[in-house]
C-alpha cells in the first residue's frame, strides 16, 4: 500500500496538532502499528514547532507565514519532510543533546532518537530548512482499511 499527503500550514502553533492527527488517523487506517505511530507523531510534532518558531524570516529579509508537510507510507517504511523558508542552520547551529534543565533545544534530538534515519538541511533553491526522517513500520494485525 501506498498513501501520501502534503499540507502547506499557516507557521501558527495550532497548526502542529493538525499535522500530528492527520498522520496518526492515517496511520491508524493503514494499519500501522501504534507504538510506531506515536514515535513518528512526536516527531512531526517536533519538527513543525521548530518550522514555526524558526522557519519564519527568509534569507532575503522578508517573512514566510507557511511551512510544508509531506508524509509517504510507501511499503514498509514511513518518510517525513517538513520545510520551511527561514534562515537555515548555520555550521555554528550544529545539533548537538541539550542540557538536562534546558526549556529548549531537544526537538532535533528527539527526531534523531524516534526515526531510524534523519537528514536535516538547507532547502534547495529559495533557502529554508528542511528536516526529513524516516522509519521502518511494523502491522497491527487486523488493520482497519483491509476489514472495512
Amino acid at each position: 500500500m501506498s498513501i501520501w499527503w502534503s499540507l502547506h500550514l499557516r507557521r501558527e502553533a495550532a497548526s502542529v496538532p493538525l499535522a500530528r492527527r492527520l498522520l496518526i488517523g492515517t496511520m491508524e487506517t493503514a494499519g500501522v502499528d501504534p507504538e510506531i505511530s506515536y514515535d513518528l507523531s512526536v516527531a512531526l510534532s517536533e519538527a513543525c514547532a521548530n518550522a514555526v518558531e524558526h522557519g519564519g524570516d527568509t534569507p532575503n529579509g522578508g517573512s514566510s507565514e507557511a511551512y510544508r508537510v509531506t508524509a509517504y507510507l510507501d511499503g514498509e517504511k514511513c518518510r517525513i519532510e517538513v520545510a520551511d523558508s527561514g534562515p537555515g542552520l548555520s555550521r555554528a547551529q550544529e545539533i548537538r543533546p541539550a542540557r538536562p534543565d534546558a526549556e529548549h533545544g531537544r526537538g532535533l534530538c528527539l527526531i534523531r532518537e524516534l526515526a531510524d534515519h534523519v537528514h536535516i538541511g538547507p532547502k534547495p533553491g529559495r533557502g529554508g530548512t528542511v528536516v526529513s526522517f524516516d522509519k521502518i513500520l511494523k502491522w497491527k494485525k487486523d488493520p482497519s482499511l483491509l476489514t472495512a
